[in-house]
């Protein structure tokens, strides 16, 4: 290594003009020469009698022991003081016990400038590598914080480039564990581009393995869109953060004063803008969840959903179903009741619970198998879909497409929501975002009318127009283009008070009852409310199998 070092710097010195951008790495080389001489010196006069091999190991677990260590006690302190586990101490939350082989440990960043060539930790700013989750395979990166405050540099992203890599190769998902400032200004370019390597695997890596990002810090600017293209992104109260520009910008170009928290924290992106999937109190109560998510998940698309033993059989009948839907069809019921009814030991890992929650969308099991649930809610909106709540289940059904989950939907929506805001927002647009993602999906696709199905919005819903396998309703079901009242009031223009009357009854003898939608095939069958769950479980063991394929092409255009 000294006589690398001697050469090379003869071989600058020895130039006949020396530029200027060579001065920091004749510095470099110099003091790099002088520690060798040092350390060789120190070596031989402490213990002559060493091999080198001997010598190198205790250099080698030296340097492992400082890539442990982080940014040093300090920083650790610091970061435990807000609250935040470290980078190691979190991948050995979420991981199972002994399971995590680390990869480039050793590694090291290469710049030279502004006085970065003293300023190294092995591994850099990122712990990455590979481990299991309660016995499957997983890959991770977990920024560190404590060194250079978790800013991403050429080397740090190409850790994470070579375990996306793998994740790939091997057909397992990826969990990214955010805490980071951001780019690595001493980096310039080399750091914008590491970020775009990282997009664009992100981006090829859609819809074949399942991506989680899981936000336990800063995450501004650019960094922003790799957890974005994700599957779920999961943040912690009171510590993550996630936007484009802070508030210092915003405050300079908008004149608008605004906290951390209330930019682009967990409440916002769970409850406003939709960015966020799931929000935790803590690290760990995060971690834990993230390994309650994973649980849920194929590893790759090309695996069966995994199945998990239960005692819960298919035998089971709810007779509260028979009463929850209200005889007046004004009243409302929450629709996760029924939900926990239905699946598996009454567990249901919901998503995206605090935005959009006229819809609910989530990840249960019938008989062990995972299934993907969207429902209705009557308790909010009445359950009408509106942007928000047609954006949400689309994503959803696209991601239950691409990974073969079946999707079992629960069908109570009076239509899509009126207004001027909602159609000046694009509802149209929008509506038609759900309406893409059931026709497109291949899977397995069950839908049961609890109560109402009414206009557009019924078709929508999974109905058997969109290739539904499986439809049916309860006895309880209205399917019709709108209510008694005012389709009476449009049919019957200008009729006196009193035959209006006799005319909704009418009316409601002929639609407000599944009877006519299943003369006609539209529905499957009509079932009693407790029989839902059997009936679901037998349905899925038809489906099994189920193969479809949409025609050739590069890829639709659904209107984004």
């Amino acid at each position: 290594m000294l006589a690398r070092s001697s050469t090379i710097l003869r071989s600058i010195q020895s130039s006949a003009r020396i530029t200027q951008r060579s001065v920091p790495l004749l510095d470099a080389l110099n003091r790099q020469r002088k520690d060798i001489v040092v350390r060789n010196a120190s070596r031989s006069t402490n213990d002559p009698k060493k091999s080198r091999a001997a010598v190198f190991a205790e250099e080698l677990k030296e340097i492992r022991s400082r890539a442990v260590q982080g940014g040093g006690k300090l920083r650790v302190e610091q970061q435990h003081k807000k609250g935040k586990l470290t980078a190691r101490e979190r991948i050995s939350v979420l991981l199972d016990k002994g399971s995590f082989i680390e990869y480039d440990q050793l590694v090291q960043h290469r710049c030279i400038q502004f006085g970065m060539e003293d300023k190294t930790f092995p591994g850099d700013s990122v712990v990455t590598g590979q481990g299991t989750i309660n016995g499957r395979l997983v890959f991770v990166f977990s920024q560190d914080f404590t060194v250079f405050g978790g800013s991403l540099s050429e080397v740090h992203a190409l850790k994470i480039q070579k375990i996306m890599d793998k994740a790939m190769l091997v057909g397992a998902p990826v969990i990214g564990l955010n805490d980071s400032g951001g780019a690595r200004i001493q980096e310039g370019v080399d750091s914008l581009g590491g970020y775009a390597e990282i997009f664009q695997r992100n981006v090829l890596a859609s819809g074949v393995i399942p991506q989680l990002s899981v936000i336990m810090g800063p995450c501004a600017g650019g960094a922003v869109y790799s957890p974005a293209i994700t599957d779920f992104i999961i943040m912690v109260q009171n510590t993550s953060h996630l936007f484009i520009t802070g508030p210092e910008v915003v405050k300079t170009v908008t004149h608008e004063e605004v906290s951390f928290d209330e930019l682009g924290g967990a409440r916002p992106h769970s409850t406003v803008s939709g960015v966020a999937h799931v929000t935790c109190e803590n690290d760990i109560d995060a971690l834990l969840r993230t390994r309650m998510l994973f649980d849920f998940l194929p590893l790759s698309w090309k695996e069966k959903p995994p199945r998990r033993f239960t005692t819960d059989t298919r035998d089971r009948e709810e007779p509260a179903l028979d009463r929850i839907v209200p005889e007046d069809p004004n009243v409302p019921y929450d629709m996760n009741q029924v939900i926990s009814r239905i699946v598996d030991d009454a567990d249901f890992f919901e998503i995206m619970p605090a935005f959009a929650r006229n819809i609910i969308v989530g990840f249960g099991r019938l008989e062990g198998r995972t299934i993907g649930v969207i429902g209705n809610q009557p308790t909010q909106l009445a359950g009408c879909l509106d942007i928000d709540a047609s954006v949400k289940a689309a994503r959803f059904v696209r991601f239950c497409d691409a990974f073969g989950l079946p999707v079992v939907t629960l069908v109570d929506v009076p239509g899509f929501m009126p207004g001027v805001a909602q159609e000046h927002g694009g509802i149209i647009r929008h509506g038609a975002k759900l309406l893409y993602a059931y026709a497109e999906a291949t899977v397995p696709k069950l839908t049961v009318i609890t109560r109402k199905a009414y206009g557009g919005a019924y078709d929508v819903m999974a109905s058997k127009h969109l290739r539904g396998d499986v439809n049916l309703a309860w006895p309880s079901s209205e399917i019709a283009v709108m209510g008694a009242k005012g389709a009476v009031e449009i049919i019957f223009r200008g009729m006196p008070a009193e035959q209006q009357e006799k005319e909704v009854a009418r009316y409601e003898r002929l639609f407000t009852n599944p009877l006519t939608a299943a003369r006609r095939g539209f529905i499957d069958d009509i079932i009693e409310p407790r029989q839902t769950r059997h009936r679901l479980c037998q349905e899925l063991d038809g489906l099994y199998h189920k193969t479809l394929k949409n025609p050739r092409r590069k890829h639709g255009n659904i209107p984004l």
